[in-house]
């Protein structure tokens, strides 16, 4: 028998006796310890990773948004210090030549120093006064009474070890007069086309001599060249003050002091016929001082005595319309006239220049002016764009050069080009396009990641508009009234679906499903009229069944019988399509597409995306909304079933809202499932990056996008960074949504808990 003592006052309390544990519980709070730690340590490893995935991404996309630099590199003062006509350099920036007066002088880069080359042949007293096109091929001299020289500045490059020397290796043809009675040649233009070279000679105040040289081969012996010359009355006010002749040979244009632009068009060469004077100065009377191409010859820069730049091409509206010259970008001007325009050989960009020797660098396409540069030179009189875009020289009065190093590795790149309308060559108006490769170095790359975003958001929507209605029904038919037994097997067969790989599903999508679509889409837009009145007269003929029969089936299994009637259905909606289609649309449903509503029908297009993409979303929404709408507890559904309610009462005023916001997060991961889809949308919409929500229509994601424009994508280059800036706004659409998603789902919890 236990005896109690009782402590005397004062008496210390005994020690407590330690409490034996069992090993088991020591290890139990052992394992949890080191579980939550490892818990702990993946979600921040996750968290981590998500970051540095992040971090990756913008340490790429960054570069695109860098400001172009531009770095003085020194001053070569030529032995001549008479004033250049044209300027040049080679693609290492080694060696330049001026055209002078006297002739064609190479120099070195770095110290001035004169490099001995082919001069010109005898001149006869006469001097040069005119260049075109000297640097980008095979160009002219025009000379003081009447005569052109052909010139193609060459430079050949040896080695010798690891040391590189370059000298001047030009070629100079044979010289022709452009003007018989030999008056002085006052600008020039010139192109070689695929019938040979054309060249515009202004003689005078309105006069413009064309000479065409065509080669004739015989059937025995040398060919023969033949020159042919016509004259050409320029019509407007003011003198002849630029030339510029494309390199197709189709149109000349003629500007004049008094700021108009005359456009000869030479598709007809022996009967050339000159449009109206069109007014592009910055006012009237303002002279055009300088005229030249962009790389590839469909966009013209003007720039006029006020200093003002501008961009212009010829448009036709329409297959019968007028060709007519239209204005394209103004940008930055110069405080004074420009003396000198200079095109990149790469690329949309260009140099200007004023006396007072101050530079700028633009970009056509997007219609930018990107920096600007203070020479110091206080008379410049010619510009050069070094061959690979990376730096320029400028030339004064005397013939003392300039140069800078120029750092502008993606001009392509401006938040209006990436998300705004640009008007490119050849485009009636500004429009959104996605174009990143081309055919021919001149190429205008397009950019613009809108078509990309809006292929994302229809992608999405339409996959979602067929996917979350049968997804939540289903979850809120198998979580409240399909018998239990039932539910075990359709529940993990769905779950199963979700498990098939997106290649699979986008190859039968785009290879199988798309051209059975095409064949019954009238039938598809009827069918769920035709198998709504059937389940609807099924479910009326249902509650007349007799009780014997109604009895055999168990609650929640008789759906099965739903079964034969939606596929009965869905096979008398296809064979009702053709009568539908004849009936009501008079002819073949595409026709009547393109007739009515100026639709095209592919077959690869937002129908077959959404069928597709939807049967791999349907198994995530459904899972999870069902597993919310199965966690409601039952004494809610049992309250309100004993109030009177019944099971559809109960299921879409108690259970569905107390489910909301697991059922909401259900949707936003179906969602940024269908954000990041890739395989199906490749295969299955053709991939076409046009803005328009028909449904017979396809379309190109952004994650379809990237996965078939990164493998050829130049690492580095300004493709490579704009797919990274697309992965990028994948990541931030996703993050913007689900973060959303999470504080809707918070509130709606607050909103719908139970107590």
């Amino acid at each position: 028998m236990n005896e109690t003592r009782v402590l005397a006052p004062g008496e210390p309390l005994p020690a407590a006796r330690p409490v034996s544990v069992s090993r088991q519980l020591l290890r139990r709070l052992w394992m949890d310890r080191l579980t939550r730690q490892l818990v702990t340590l993946g979600g921040v490893l996750i968290i981590g990773s998500i970051l540095a995935i992040l971090f990756v991404i913008a340490y790429e996309v960054y570069p695109l948004f860098k400001k172009p630099t531009v770095t003085p590199t020194g001053v070569a003062v030529p032995g001549s210090g008479s004033a250049p006509l044209a300027l040049g350099v080679d693609e290492y920036r080694e060696v330049a030549y001026l055209v002078a007066a006297s002739g064609l002088k190479f120099v070195s880069v770095k110290d001035g120093r004169p490099i001995a080359g082919p001069a010109l042949s005898d001149l006869g007293g006469a001097t040069i006064v005119a260049t075109s096109r000297l640097g980008r091929g095979p160009g002219v001299l025009g000379t003081s009474d009447g005569r052109v020289i052909p010139v193609e500045v060459k430079f050949a490059v040896t080695h010798q070890g690891t040391i590189r020397r370059v000298s001047p290796d030009p070629i100079i043809g044979n010289a022709f007069r452009a003007d018989p009675a030999g008056r002085p040649i006052r600008q020039l233009a010139h192109a070689v086309t695929k019938d040979g070279p054309i060249t515009a000679a202004a003689i005078g105040g309105r006069e413009v001599f064309l000479v065409t040289v065509k080669e004739r081969k015989a059937l025995v012996g040398p060919s023969t060249k033949e020159e042919v010359r016509t004259a050409i009355a320029i019509p407007g006010n003011g003198e002849i003050a630029a030339l510029a002749l494309d390199n197709r040979g189709e149109d000349l244009f003629v500007g004049t002091a008094a700021g108009e632009i005359v456009r000869v068009d030479l598709r007809q060469q022996k009967q050339p016929t000159a449009s109206v004077p069109v007014t592009v100065a910055s006012r009237p009377g303002v002279a055009i001082t300088a005229m030249n191409f962009l790389i590839g010859d469909r966009t013209l820069v003007v720039g006029d005595a006020s200093g003002q730049v501008s961009t212009w091409q010829v448009l036709q509206p329409g297959p019968a319309g007028d060709r007519h010259l239209v204005r394209m970008n103004t940008f930055a001007g110069h405080a004074g006239p420009v003396v000198a325009i200079e095109a990149s050989r790469r690329d949309k960009g260009f140099l200007t220049a004023d006396a007072s020797g101050t530079v700028r660098l633009h970009f056509g396409t997007s219609g930018e002016t990107l920096l600007t540069v203070s020479s110091g030179l206080s008379d410049a009189r010619a510009l050069t764009f070094a061959p690979k875009a990376d730096g320029l020289l400028l030339a004064d009065n005397t013939g003392r050069t300039a140069q800078w190093t120029i750092q502008n590795p993606h001009p392509e790149v401006t938040l209006r080009s990436l998300f705004g309308k640009v008007w490119y060559e050849g485009y009636n108006a500004p429009a959104y396009v996605w174009q990143s490769t081309g055919g021919t170095d001149d190429f205008e790359p397009k950019l613009s990641l809108t078509p990309l975003i809006y292929g994302t958001l229809k992608g999405t929507f339409y996959a979602l508009l067929f996917a979350v209605p049968i997804a939540l029904l289903s979850a809120l038919y198998a979580s409240q009234f399909m018998h239990p037994t039932l539910k075990g097997v359709v529940k993990p067969v769905v779950e199963i679906m979700a498990a098939l790989p997106s290649v699979v599903l986008g190859f039968l999508a785009g290879l199988w499903l798309a051209p059975q679509v095409e064949r019954i889409v009238p039938g598809l837009f009827i069918m769920p009229v035709v198998t709504g009145v059937l389940i609807l007269l099924a479910v009326y003929a249902w509650r007349f069944a007799p009780v014997t029969f109604r009895s055999r089936f168990k609650a929640g299994t008789e759906v099965g019988l739903l079964v034969p009637v939606i596929l009965f259905g869905a096979w008398l909606s296809f064979q009702l399509g053709g009568l539908f289609e004849h009936a009501f649309l008079g002819s073949d449903y595409r026709d009547w597409l393109l007739r009515a509503l100026g639709i095209t029908y592919d077959q690869r297009n937002s129908l077959v995306v959404g069928l597709a993409m939807g049967f791999a979303v349907i198994p995530i929404i459904f899972t999870i909304a069902e597993d919310s709408l199965s966690n409601v507890p039952q004494h809610l559904s049992a309250g309100s079933l004993a109030l009177g309610a019944t099971s559809w009462q109960t299921a879409l005023r108690v259970v569905l809202p107390t489910a909301s916001p697991g059922i909401f997060s259900a949707i936003m991961i179906g969602f940024g499932r269908a954000v990041g889809e890739t395989m199906i949308v490749l295969m299955a919409t053709g991939n076409t990056p046009v803005m328009n929500w028909s449904i017979f229509n396809g379309f190109r994601a952004l994650s379809a996008n990237i996965a078939v424009e990164l493998p050829e994508a130049p690492e580095g280059g300004t493709l490579f960074r704009v797919l990274f800036l697309a992965a990028l706004l994948l990541f931030i659409m996703t993050f913007v949504v689900n973060t959303v998603a999470e504080l809707v789902r918070l509130r709606l919890r607050r909103k719908f808990r139970y107590r």
